[in-house]
């Protein structure tokens, strides 16, 4: 079960666990007030406003990341990340992609030394 686990990936696992819980909890809030959402992205003000084009901006940055990546590591189902940020949070799915990108270059380069040299 541990195999491949090193302390980045392991780091990369934790965040993720912690930007969905964080976030999480926060949905729960917005549901149980019956807040508008979307609308509070929105109209909530500059500030706000701002905070939501930057995060915007990195998670189609980092969607793009893991699309390329997952092709070049030879890692299947990218686009289960991707659907699952908008179920869940960009938070949550990308620190997670990057765990199982640190296992599989950890995969790789294990594979690489267990090669027979000629």
């Amino acid at each position: 079960m541990t195999k491949n686990w090193t302390p980045l990936a392991i780091t990369w696992f934790v965040l993720a666990i912690a930007g969905l819980v964080g976030t999480w909890t926060f949905n729960a809030l917005a549901i149980v007030q019956l807040r508008d959402f979307v609308g509070d992205w929105v109209n909530s003000g500059p500030a706000v406003s701002s905070l939501t084009v930057d995060l915007l901006v990195v998670a189609v940055a980092g969607c793009i990341l893991i699309v390329v990546e997952s092709r070049r590591l030879g890692m299947r189902g990218a686009w289960l990340y991707i659907v699952l940020s908008g179920l869940t949070a960009f938070a949550f799915t990308f620190p997670l992609f990057l765990a199982m990108r640190q296992r599989r270059l950890t995969a790789i380069a294990t594979d690489a030394q267990q090669l027979p040299r000629t």
